[in-house]
């Protein structure tokens, strides 16, 4: 049986490339890194804001997200969006995501 450190360190390491996906997907719609974190988690993709938050750091200065500051509020918010670099991006790992779900399906003998 697999320790919980084993399991855990796989299943971290499995879903490393997906909040990437996910964060693309979700931000054709700008919003901002606190409502990202809850939508990715009512969406089955629990992230701590210690990595969410270098992630979009990241994903912007590759040009893939793009930023914005809205003020009108009384708590200035800095809100993505999925650039269009960032769409194709998307589109291309959905692609492969989906061909990989069929090659997974092969192997486990399912249709």
């Amino acid at each position: 049986m697999l320790s919980d450190e084993l399991l855990s360190a796989h299943l971290q390491e499995l879903r490393r490339g997906t909040v990437v996906l996910a964060c693309l997907l979700i931000l054709k719609q700008p919003n901002y890194g606190y409502a990202l974190l809850d939508l990715l988690d009512r969406r089955g993709f629990a992230v701590d804001a210690n990595t969410l938050y270098p992630l979009l750091r990241r994903l912007e200065k590759q040009g893939l997200l793009t930023s914005d500051w809205n003020t009108e509020e009384s708590r200035p918010r800095k809100f993505y969006r999925t650039s269009a670099e960032g769409l194709a991006l998307a589109d291309t790992l959905s692609h492969d995501w989906d061909a990989l779900h069929a090659a997974f399906r092969t192997l486990k003998g399912e249709p």
